[in-house]
């Protein structure tokens, strides 16, 4: 058996022992020499210590985690008599929301793409680069070859999250929501929180595009659970909301209520999912406004929400904003829109897709 060990100097076994012990809850493992007591092994929070009269004569730093915080007299900050600091905090905190601040951000594909190895060796662009405040971030995440992916069983502490397929395939797995399957191109997934899931396998040159709030997030590994779990649960509850899957293939467009913007679009059913936090939707120049090689259609507007992004699909389009210079868009370019500050969409090629993603959902 092979074990690991935090040293700790200790030169009074007995008061260390009253602390760790008789304090904290740590069990001895082993003690010695049995005629006069200097080193000992304790056991508890799943590690493993080790005082030592012997080891580097520095205060150490230790933090346990708990759910059931009253149980080990915590959250507390405390000091062990070998001088070791010890932090005793919430094991699950809440969430908490950075406070947002809203900007105007453009990032494009075109330019020298700061493109990042991330987790499971996947490849990350950043396409907010300010967080707005902390509060959201989006990914264009990209794995080059075909096959396996390196990723394991795990669940994120979030807020909302989506991932969208942009370009290949890719197979995934949710927990109670049944076999593996496959995520084409166009197709989208909600994942609620906590709700563990893996990446199994993807097509070579995959690309998803990944929103989440908040920016920074934790990711927990879950070796424990097994995916599939066998069972079916559409309705399960996960943190207020319901998994969901929008597939490309067979989905139906709709136009808005009063068709004046141009558009029609393919809902992806995330408002009712997540209780109206959020929505996602893939947007296109309406066949009935399909005359000639571009779309002149222009819909000068604004929106009230916390989060409004735009990722080009396909096609070209002319961003406008009132006393800023126009931005032609290209596939791959991407745009966050703060509240309240009005744009138009011009000059729109007839392949024009936009992936636009809202939060909170839109009322129409």
């Amino acid at each position: 058996m092979t074990t690991a060990e935090a040293m700790i100097c200790c030169h009074d076994i007995n008061a260390a022992l009253e602390f760790y012990v008789d304090r904290l809850g740590f069990r001895v493992d082993s003690i010695f020499p049995a005629d006069s007591p200097s080193v000992a092994v304790l056991r508890g929070y799943g590690m493993r210590l080790r005082l030592d009269p012997a080891a580097p004569d520095s205060p150490a730093s230790l933090r346990i985690t708990s759910t059931d915080l009253d149980s080990v007299g915590g959250p507390a900050r405390l000091v062990a008599p070998d001088g070791t600091t010890v932090d005793v905090v919430d094991g699950d905190p809440p969430l908490v929301m950075p406070p947002l601040h809203q900007s105007f951000v453009l990032e494009r594909a075109s330019d020298d793409a700061r493109w990042t190895v991330g987790r499971a060796g996947m490849r990350y662009r950043d396409l907010i680069p300010d967080r707005q405040g902390g509060r959201f971030i989006a990914s264009h995440i990209q794995i080059p070859t075909a096959g396996p992916v390196s990723d394991y069983v795990h669940f994120h502490k979030i807020r909302f999250q989506m991932i969208y397929c942009y370009r290949g395939w890719v197979r995934l797995v949710y927990e109670d929501q049944g076999e593996p399957f496959i995520m084409n191109a166009g197709d989208c997934v909600l994942q609620p929180p906590r709700i563990r899931h893996r990446v199994l396998e993807s097509s070579a040159g995959l690309e998803v595009v990944e929103i989440g709030c908040p920016a920074l997030h934790e990711t927990f590994a879950d070796p424990e659970t097994l995916l599939p779990t066998g069972v079916v649960l559409p309705e399960r509850d996960f943190g207020g909301q319901r998994y969901a899957f929008h597939r490309a293939d067979g989905a139906s467009w709709t136009d808005p209520i009063d068709g004046s913007d141009g558009f029609e679009r393919r809902q992806f059913g995330f408002a009712e999912a997540t209780a109206g936090l959020g929505e996602a939707s893939v947007s296109r120049v309406r066949q009935s406004t399909n005359q000639g090689p571009s779309a002149v259609v222009s819909d000068l507007r604004s929106h009230n929400g916390e989060f409004l992004f735009n990722f080009v699909l396909d096609g070209s389009v002319t961003l406008g904003r009132p006393g800023f210079d126009d931005e032609v868009l290209a596939p791959g370019d991407s745009f966050v829109m703060p509240a309240d500050q009005e744009f138009e969409l011009r000059n729109r090629s007839v392949d024009l897709e936009l992936l636009e993603v809202a939060l909170p959902a839109p009322t129409i």
